[in-house]
């Protein structure tokens, strides 16, 4: 499939010249998925295959404790993704969408969140499922699904209101 070819009702512009950020790479998600045909629409991340997260040495003492979390958020860069489309018209239908109405890995900040269940922890590595990415892709960060410092935090709160 030619992933730059437009589709009918679809528009592009190009990027603006500046850049507002600075993102550093944590590491890479590894999958079995080494074409864009063969990812997943969406993870599964009960029945999935399993896939690693695999961090670069710096951050490995960034995982102490991860290991209590069943699941966590991946947030990761679709580092083929085109940058350029501004409406999409999915395969899957003949309406034509902006680009942020949609969960398609083209937009002008190829960001992507995949909730992932955690199936084991290994020096450096995480394992888990869930994930519908390219084998490769950068990691941005790693986020519990829920944290419990956060909830006790909230209900302090509620309870002096």
């Amino acid at each position: 499939m030619d992933w730059w070819a437009l589709r009918p009702g679809e528009t592009a512009s190009p990027l603006p010249e500046r850049q507002d950020a600075h993102l550093v790479f944590i590491g890479r998600l590894r999958t079995p998925f080494v074409t864009r045909d063969q990812c997943p629409k969406q993870g599964d991340s009960e029945n999935g295959p399993l896939c690693r997260a695999e961090l670069d040495a710096p951050f490995w003492p960034a995982l102490a404790g991860i290991e209590a979390f069943g699941h966590l958020d991946l947030l990761y860069w679709m580092h083929q993704a085109r940058r350029d489309l501004l409406t999409q018209n999915p395969k899957s239908g003949a309406k034509t969408f902006g680009t942020f109405a949609l969960r398609s890995p083209v937009r002008p900040n190829p960001i992507a969140v995949s909730r992932v269940r955690l199936v084991g922890v290994e020096p450096g590595v995480l394992i888990v499922r869930g994930l519908d990415c390219l084998d490769g892709t950068p990691l941005i960060d790693i986020k519990p699904n829920r944290c419990p410092n956060a909830q006790a935090s909230t209900e302090r709160n509620h309870a002096h209101a």
